[in-house]
């Protein structure tokens, strides 16, 4: 990395932190309580989300206490039946790893937290023939995207998801949800989500199916998002990607500035 990738690393990250790591972070809460320094979050259909600035320099036997202090919170609440617990690689968290899984977590894999100029992937790629990008909005295109996305990440096709992404598009303005069709069959997709008071808008739930990878179709729907969050006031981009998006990414210009690793109790 180059001493001017280094220091827009540097810049990427401290924006992140500051712009990014408050309630910006959970736009669709239907509750959120304090412990310490930690932001305990509730959202629709039972589902917890801990996350937080930093952990205020805790030591492994604070944090030993603090995991379970926060669990007898949410294991209190009978509406909750799952809670996620998000990392970062950059924080000092000495012990977490350990505390979350003697407390019941599993860790999902690490992803990229990557950070660019809104500009440096507002490019014109071509399409294969035959595809077309657009923004859906009504319904029926938002439940068959939300279909698409759960057979993509080899998950059941859920409802209970459908009906979330539509309450979050009906009460969010600063939502769009993207699509790349052929012949009206969807092939990728992916949100963009515009956070509010910050300089940032994020690009999330990227999903192309196997047969369409390596055709630049992914790479063109980042571009699409990217000139819409450009003409709406956002200069910068922001997403936690895999390793199949990461590198697509990077080509585009956005830097990998650290690591977030999710971490999920199931009641």
């Amino acid at each position: 990395m180059t001493d001017d990738e280094l220091k827009k690393r540097a810049q990427f990250l401290a924006a992140y932190d500051a712009q990014l790591r408050t309630d910006a972070e959970t736009p669709s809460a239907i509750k959120v309580a304090r412990h310490g320094p930690l932001r305990l979050v509730t959202f629709m259909n039972g589902r917890g989300f801990i996350t937080y600035q930093d952990l205020d320099a805790a030591d492994n036997a604070a944090i030993r206490r603090l995991v379970p202090e926060v669990m007898a919170y949410y294991r209190e609440d009978p509406e909750i039946t799952r809670v996620e617990w998000k990392t970062r690689g950059h924080d000092h968290a000495p012990g977490l790893h350990e505390a979350l899984l003697d407390n019941g977590f599993t860790a999902d894999d690490p992803e990229s937290i990557m950070i660019g100029e809104a500009s440096a992937l507002a490019v014109e790629v071509s399409l294969p023939a035959g595809v077309t990008l657009r923004q859906v909005t009504e319904e029926p295109d938002v439940r068959a995207m939300s279909a698409m996305q759960d057979e993509v990440f080899g998950d059941p096709v859920s409802e209970e998801m459908a009906d979330a992404l539509l309450h979050r598009f009906a009460i969010d303005p600063g939502m769009e949800l993207w699509v790349g069709e052929v012949e009206g069959r969807i092939v990728t997709a992916g949100r963009l989500e515009l956070v509010p008071g910050t300089k940032f808008a994020g690009i999330w739930g990227g999903a192309t199916r196997e047969e369409w990878r390596g055709r630049g179709i992914y790479r063109a729907l980042t571009a699409a998002r990217a000139r819409s969050a450009l003409s709406r006031g956002k200069s910068l981009i922001h997403s936690d990607s895999t390793e199949y998006s990461r590198p697509i990414l990077e080509r585009s210009g956005l830097l990998k500035v650290s690591t977030t690793t999710p971490y999920r109790w199931r009641r």
